[in-house]
């Protein structure tokens, strides 16, 4: 899986993902009512909402971008339909060709562990039958269970060619609280970056593997220190944008040869429509417009901070 998304990186020169996390107040209104006037005033109305929000994004950027990132959370608000509406967007950006990260951030143990993979990147059997319920490409994966609940992740990505990002160096400001104590002669982040780049020897597509890491843009310095500590690991980089991360931070988490990272902006590309760069330019009818414009800034953003 991860030879397609660099092949997907490569072929979009963009090392891009948009995060689609939409709160009801990212939606315009009009899609609201939509709604509303179809469902009444209910979480079916709000789900249809969302993913009429979703695929119009969607219709504006896929040719720019090589993968999106549709955040489990932002979905179950929504209950039963919400979960409904983030399969249906995940399935959509398959059909356009995106590789579709889950931003699910599972993690238990044993069977517990394994069926959180199945449901995500594996398949179930129903009869003679084999269904893959989301059917995501990448899940993102919380480690704190250590290796018993990331091998039936692994096993899964072998199995179906899928991968995982795995919580390492996470943007929120308190991510400090646990992960950058000290144990001994490392902090704690540094111990799950080293057991990522155990982890990901199982799993090898390339010069890259399928374990990936997730590593925040707000954490420059310390993205130079993992960059070089997991050589074989595609980093995900949240945090650009709306949460302060700028193109020119970013320099570290990649290799030589300009690859090895993904950026992610959620609301910075979706809710675009808002922000001060773009409200005088487009409508709220335009808002898609508004998000393909923001794809196009940060493209030619990490562009010049690469160097190309």
């Amino acid at each position: 899986m991860v030879k397609r998304l660099l092949d997907e990186i490569v072929k979009k020169d963009a090392p891009i993902v948009v995060g689609l996390d939409p709160k009801l107040d990212f939606v315009p209104e009009y899609l609201v009512k939509q709604g509303i006037e179809k469902h009444g005033e209910t979480l079916e109305a709000a789900a249809d909402a969302i993913l009429e929000f979703n695929k119009k994004i969607v219709d504006a950027t896929y040719d720019l971008i090589p993968a999106v990132k549709p955040q489990i959370a932002m979905y179950e608000q929504f209950g039963v339909p919400g979960l409904k509406a983030f399969e249906e967007t995940c399935a959509y950006c398959r059909e356009k060709g995106l590789v579709v990260i889950g931003d699910v951030k599972r993690g238990d143990i044993g069977s517990t562990s394994g069926a959180y993979a199945t449901a995500h990147l594996g398949e179930i059997r129903v009869g003679s039958t084999k269904i893959a319920p989301f059917a995501e490409d990448y899940a993102t994966v919380n480690p704190y269970l250590g290796s018993d609940g990331v091998q039936p992740f692994i096993d899964i990505c072998n199995m179906y060619d899928k991968g995982i990002f795995i919580l390492v160096k996470t943007s929120n400001p308190s991510s400090g609280e646990f992960q950058d104590q000290m144990i001994g002669d490392k902090t704690l982040y540094q111990m799950v970056a080293d057991k990522v780049n155990e982890w990901g020897k199982s799993s090898m597509d390339g010069d890259y593997s399928n374990v990936g890491a997730v590593v925040g843009a707000t954490y420059p310095e310390m993205g130079v220190e993992l960059r070089k500590r997991m050589p074989h690991a595609m980093i995900l980089v949240p945090g650009y944008g709306a949460q302060g991360g700028k193109g020119k931070d970013l320099l570290g988490f990649f290799n030589e040869d300009g690859l090895g990272a993904i950026v992610n902006s959620s609301r910075g590309i979706i809710a675009a429509y808002r922000n001060e760069n773009y409200v005088d330019k487009f409508t709220e009818q335009e808002f898609a417009d508004a998000s393909r414009a923001a794809v196009l800034d940060m493209k030619e953003d990490l562009k010049q901070a690469l160097g190309k």
